[in-house]
């Protein structure tokens, strides 16, 4: 079953805490973002992980392979279940950040490494290069390389999905956010419904605004859970 990500993408500690209360019990993950985790650190990991929620810390690491070798240490010392880090960083960064987890990962698996391809809030036009066959061949290429890398997923767009599980294999997880009812528009470019991404294959849905910036954010989560369950 796929599984919803609550993204708290707040300033502060006391906001972010205050909006977990309201989907726990709804949602088995929580998103830790570069806002929040600036603002308060690894301790907020903590604060999370005792409330019972599963914690995406998403930094997107990209960097030279020993300083993400030991970002990755740290975070998996912190109690990260899942981390974000680019897949432009290559294969040598890829290595390295799976040489940190398991130096932490002391008798576990230790966190999720999901690599980031293409941000859902780009389109074709904002990349920094021609991409001639579409910015899905961009996606594919760093999937397979990621894959091939020994990472455990990539973190991709719903219409981008199946291609991605067709070329790197099924068990190959993939993480979707840009996740938006049909009624919401916002900055994010390369949406799908929840119903959509389930369908395609999706692993996690990762979801922000449409629950946090709800009057009942519980029940927003939960008619979110129940299209993804159907």
């Amino acid at each position: 079953m796929s599984e919803l990500v609550v993204a708290l993408d707040f300033k502060d500690a006391k906001s972010a805490i205050a909006m977990a209360e309201k989907v726990r019990g709804v949602a088995p993950w929580v998103k830790v973002g570069l806002e929040l985790f600036c603002a308060e650190g690894p301790h907020i990991v903590t604060t999370f992980k005792e409330m019972g929620f599963k914690v995406f810390i998403d930094l997107k690491f990209f960097d030279i392979p020993n300083t993400v070798k030991g970002a990755v240490r740290s975070a998996t010392l912190a109690g990260a279940d899942m981390l974000s880090l680019h897949a432009m960083g290559g294969e040598r960064m890829a290595i390295a950040a799976r040489e940190g987890r398991a130096e932490a990962a002391v008798g576990g698996e230790g966190p999720l490494l999901m690599a980031i391809t293409v941000l859902t809030s780009m389109s074709e036009e904002d990349l920094p290069f021609a991409v001639p066959n579409g910015i899905g061949e961009v996606v594919l290429d760093l999937a397979l390389a990621s894959s091939q890398a020994g990472l455990d997923g990539v973190v991709c767009s719903g219409l981008e999905v199946e291609s991605v599980k067709e070329k790197c294999g099924s068990d190959f997880l993939c993480l979707t956010p840009g996740i938006r009812p049909a009624s919401v528009s916002d900055d994010q470019r390369r949406v799908v419904t929840p119903a959509q991404a389930v369908s395609r294959g999706s692993n996690f849905l990762v979801v922000g605004r449409p629950i946090t910036g709800a009057d009942n954010p519980a029940e927003a989560a939960r008619r979110i859970v129940a299209e993804m369950n159907s």
